[in-house]
């Protein structure tokens, strides 16, 4: 699907007197959804708390998240006051048939020695 869009952008390019600097490469629509991942610690084995940083920093690093464009940042959540656990809510763009997320739902993956699952979910807390 991708390669039709590049195809009829190198047409338009090709006309005489389109602006090219004013053209950009079509593309597919797509939708803003979001997912939450769960089964992290909130408190590191080492005793410090999990960050937005190590933790974009890490889902840098799963496989499952190659071919993903995250909308904005993780956001870390604990998920209860009284709980050690924290919920990562992610954001993502796919395109309208959802197919990128369907292949994240419920997949789990280790994180660290923690096996952590991907649910789907409404728009996440704390969204600006």
């Amino acid at each position: 699907m991708e390669s039709n869009f590049i195809i009829i952008f190198k047409y338009f390019k090709s006309i005489d007197g389109a602006n090219i600097d004013t053209n950009s490469i079509p593309r597919v629509s797509q939708l803003k959804l979001y997912l939450k991942i769960t089964g992290i610690p909130f408190v590191k084995p080492d005793s410090l708390l999990l960050d937005l940083l190590s933790m974009a920093n890490y889902l840098s690093n799963v496989n499952l998240f190659d071919n993903i464009s995250f909308a904005s940042k993780p956001r870390v959540i604990k998920a209860s006051s009284k709980s050690d656990m924290a919920i990562v809510w992610i954001n993502i763009w796919d395109s309208q048939n959802g197919t990128k997320v369907k292949m994240l739902i419920n997949h789990s993956f280790n994180c660290d020695r923690y096996i952590t699952t991907i649910r789907d979910t409404n728009i996440n807390p704390s969204v600006p």
